[in-house]
């Protein structure tokens, strides 16, 4: 068995592995911003392939998007155009290193703020973000809910399978969830195969755990006023967030949502 990141270094097998052909997260996005009267400078960060950046573009705003990993960027640039794409890791990022500063809103989706395992790297992705940002500019989330699994195994208990086909090829995907404690981290080991006789693929990950009071503490602490906290509905909820649904008030599900101001002094 070979380890990698097969979606990662794979980005058209992302797409295919993970469609969302009415860009549901980019609209969810941008019914926050325009609720929230954001300006239109968007920094999306954790872009991957793009199609969200590109998304928000297409509605008039002004998008880079920022990610680590080249193979996503280039895909981003050829098959998602519009925004100007950077590479720079979310840990910690200069302002040079994302078209300067005064970014009307910081973007960052589908658990992205997690891959910061440690206080320093979510201290130096929080700062970062608000360095970025304008006075009085918005942050918007959304991730694993840390909270949800107090308690609950559900999503622990037996290994998920999902299976599709790709370019003539099968895939099959199966996903174990376990919950390190001791670093506050769910831990995914996803291991893959396929139908055309390449071998397994055993990808190793993990998410931090944070509490929706931690991420309000986080938040305060880095300047930062939380406006909306709460598990959906959302782009990766069930059900999905639809056009013109309110945000919800409880936090006890499986996804977080966020948006948060940056303080204007």
């Amino acid at each position: 068995m070979t380890s990698g990141n097969l979606l990662t270094d794979n980005p058209a097998l992302y797409e295919a592995r993970f469609p969302d052909p009415d860009r549901l997260a980019g609209r969810w996005v941008e019914d926050c911003l325009r609720r929230h009267g954001a300006g239109g400078r968007v920094l999306d960060i954790g872009c991957g392939t793009g199609r969200d950046a590109a998304h928000l573009h297409s509605v008039g705003r002004t998008v880079t998007g920022a990610d680590l990993s080249e193979a996503m960027l280039a895909y981003a640039r050829a098959r998602h155009p519009g925004p100007a794409y950077v590479r720079a890791d979310l840990h910690g990022f200069e302002p040079r290193e994302v078209g300067g500063v005064g970014f009307d809103a910081v973007v960052c989706l589908d658990s992205s703020p997690l891959y910061c395992h440690t206080d320093d790297q979510l201290d130096g992705f929080l700062a970062s973000c608000r360095g970025a940002l304008a006075p009085g500019g918005l942050l918007v989330a959304e991730m694993r809910n840390g909270a949800y699994f107090l308690g609950r195994t559900d999503l622990l208990d037996a290994p998920s399978v999902h299976a599709f086909t790709w370019q003539g090829t099968g895939y099959r995907s199966t996903t174990t969830l376990t919950v390190d404690r001791t670093a506050q981290l769910l831990r995914r080991i996803r291991v893959w195969t396929a139908d055309d006789g390449s071998p397994p693929v055993e990808q190793l990950s993990a998410w931090r755990l944070l509490s929706p009071q931690e991420l309000r503490y986080l938040l305060a602490a880095h300047g930062f006023e939380v406006l909306e906290l709460h598990d959906g509905p959302g782009p990766r909820t069930e059900p999905p967030w639809r056009e013109g649904e309110s945000p919800g008030s409880a936090a006890d599900g499986d996804r977080l949502h966020v948006v948060a101001r940056r303080h204007t002094d």
